[in-house]
């Protein structure tokens, strides 16, 4: 039988380029997908997409309202921050950070891992071409991997729980590339914190800027669906 890991899929470019590379390896994926009241929604349809097309038995969705909490402008009344240069995504926090998502995210995996009886868990936290996010980091998924050995009955009974975050060093170009070499159709990912009424990507947000730059340098055709405009 084939090991499962679970795969916290979003239905982005990063984590359905880590579902292909968790499949690639060897597992058999268990997706998991959060409804944590973001913005973009539509993010939760293309998941499920992308979870039936790349062959997924098992997706589930875990509802967190995480708008009662707010602090976010994926989760709040604040403005989604538009046409920021390179050079200031690179510096700071945007306010597009939402205090613990990881945390809580990779917590709720480690849970359902248990019940699987996985001991693999997949991320597509990225902290080359990222937005500022602490909990992108390399060091965050290196101490929550130690965390899951205490925090759990099956790695107090010796069971040893590994964080993968494949993507962690590559660039959104590397990435992919790395995903059109396994197959991935980027066209049914979304990427946009700001999407319009019919789901397009705005263009224009950091994600859809990171997005289309790497599709230039990657050299790959961008198959996004913009709004009018961008």
């Amino acid at each position: 039988m084939m090991k499962k890991a679970v795969v916290l899929l979003s239905g982005g470019l990063d984590s359905t380029t880590c579902l292909a590379m968790a499949k690639a390896a060897g597992f058999e994926p268990v997706c998991l997908a959060i409804d944590y009241g973001q913005r973009h929604a539509v993010e939760l349809e293309r998941a499920r997409k992308v979870a039936l097309a790349m062959g997924a038995r098992d997706f589930r969705v875990v509802q967190m309202d995480l708008r009662s909490v707010g602090g976010s402008a994926l989760t709040a009344d604040i403005a989604v921050p538009k046409d920021r240069p390179e050079a200031e995504m690179s510096h700071g926090i945007p306010v597009t950070y939402v205090p613990a998502r990881n945390l809580l995210f990779l917590s709720l995996a480690l849970g359902l891992a248990e019940v699987v009886g996985a001991y693999d868990i997949y991320i597509g936290v990225n902290a080359v071409d990222y937005s500022g996010y602490p909990d992108c980091r390399p060091q965050f998924i290196e101490a929550f991997a130690a965390l899951a050995g205490l925090a759990t009955k099956a790695g107090v009974e010796g069971q040893r729980f590994q964080v993968h975050a494949p993507l962690s060093g590559m660039t959104k170009a590397q990435i992919i590339q790395e995903g059109t070499r396994l197959g991935v159709n980027y066209g049914m990912t979304h990427s946009c914190y700001d999407p319009d009424a019919k789901g397009r990507a705005c263009g224009r947000c950091d994600s859809c800027l990171l997005r289309k730059k790497g599709f230039q340098d990657a050299g790959v055709p961008d198959p996004t669906p913009y709004t009018e405009g961008a």
